[in-house]
């Protein structure tokens, strides 16, 4: 499998890098990027044949299967659609746009096409995560209620590696996009009622820096998702399931039950790393010409619920 990885030098560019070096019978063979001179000394030093600071570029060529995006979070849509219609098999980052208009556009896109289209939610593919939903599809759990925690401290415009950032995040279209979406897929329905509320807007990003949502699915699950930029200590990301059968805390990779008992999770998958999971997976639906786990098409409600909660929003302005 050879990769085109766009935004490589980023965050989780290098994340989707490690994660490809570690997979076998597959391989980076272009990046791109926006500085011409960062990206040659990038590929130079991770030995990457192909650079280039033009998306058009890396897919004009026969030797890149497929791309994934480690794009800005506006640019996700428009790239996926670029993809696509060059007949390269993609992986965006989340979300895959950042409103329901071109979210409907490229699953649309990616039907006419009959592409692989998969969208980077890792919450899917983290062996904590996965070990809850195999629970769930065996019968065994039931999920009544998710209390999840997203803190950062970024009141300046950073990326994960505390470098300066050309775009601004957004805490509803992105990093509750994550909650959302496994919120949904744990329990297998869509939303059927949302609430949410927003701390000020700071007057130099334009973005609330903190941010409270509900949600119920018709079965009476409730999700409860704080998230904030302001938080100064420990940050990530921290979900406490509570189910009939056991409650059970995960953070990133780990799991533990209610009393802090760890889960072992050495069966769950072949690896820990769920970005590595993630990319397995979209390299298996390639070979096999099947959907994957994460396609934009199972991902699309996530958008619909995104979409509503933005709408309350709008309305308690």
């Amino acid at each position: 499998m050879r990769v085109c990885i766009a935004g490589a030098a980023g965050a989780f560019g290098m994340k989707h890098l490690e994660a490809i070096n570690a997979i076998e019978d597959a391989e980076v063979v272009s990046v791109v990027g926006t500085n011409a001179e960062k990206m040659k000394a990038f590929a130079a030093e991770h030995n990457i044949p192909h650079y280039t600071t033009d998306l058009a570029e890396s897919l004009a060529r026969d030797d890149v299967d497929c791309v994934i995006l480690a794009t800005p979070t506006q640019m996700h849509a428009a790239q996926v659609k670029q993809c696509l219609n060059a007949g390269k098999h993609v992986q965006t980052e989340i979300p895959m746009a950042d409103n329901i208009e071109d979210a409907k556009e490229i699953v649309a896109l990616q039907k006419k096409t009959g592409l692989v289209a998969m969208a980077g939610h890792t919450r899917r593919f983290n062996p904590s995560h996965q070990w809850i939903h195999n629970k769930i599809q065996a019968g065994e759990l039931n999920v009544l209620q998710m209390d999840v925690q997203t803190y950062f401290f970024r009141r300046t415009n950073t990326n994960a590696k505390g470098e300066a950032r050309s775009w601004t995040d957004h805490l509803l279209w992105h990093h509750a996009c994550h909650t959302i979406d496994l919120f949904q897929y744990q329990t297998g329905e869509t939303a059927s009622q949302v609430q949410a509320l927003q701390g000020p807007i700071h007057p130099d990003l334009g973005i609330a820096l903190d941010m409270s949502i509900g949600m119920k699915v018709p079965g009476g699950a409730l999700c409860t998702l704080s998230l904030s930029f302001n938080n100064d200590g420990p940050f990530g990301t921290f979900f406490r399931y509570i189910c009939d059968n056991g409650t059970y805390i995960a953070r990133y990779d780990d799991l533990e039950d209610g009393k802090g008992n760890p889960i072992d999770l050495s069966g769950v998958a072949v690896s820990f790393n769920g970005i590595e999971l993630q990319d397995r997976e979209f390299f298996a639906a390639i070979r096999e010409g099947r959907e994957p786990n994460s396609s934009l098409s199972q991902c699309y409600p996530a958008m619909e619920t995104l979409d509503r909660l933005e709408k309350c929003l709008e309305a308690a302005q």
